[in-house]
């Protein structure tokens, strides 16, 4: 069994995260695209920051471990 680290977030990207309503956030986090897999996965030990106004989340595919990521608009 993998072990996940908490996630990384810059100060206002957590500010943005913290504000999302926690059943919202975990929709996001489970609806993510794999390029490899070529569907929708879950991303882990991700980290995040505000990226143009955006919250950007990077990671990895729950999957098959290659890079994926997650960006939730700005309002």
């Amino acid at each position: 069994m993998a072990i996940e680290s908490l996630p990384t977030f810059t100060k206002p990207a957590r500010q943005r995260w913290e504000s999302i309503p926690a059943n919202i956030r975990q929709r996001l986090l489970s609806n993510v695209w794999c390029g490899q897999c070529r569907f929708e996965t879950t991303i882990s030990n991700f980290s995040g920051a505000i990226k143009g106004g955006d919250l950007l989340l990077v990671g990895t595919c729950a999957e098959c471990r290659s890079d994926v990521a997650r960006v939730i608009e700005g309002s």
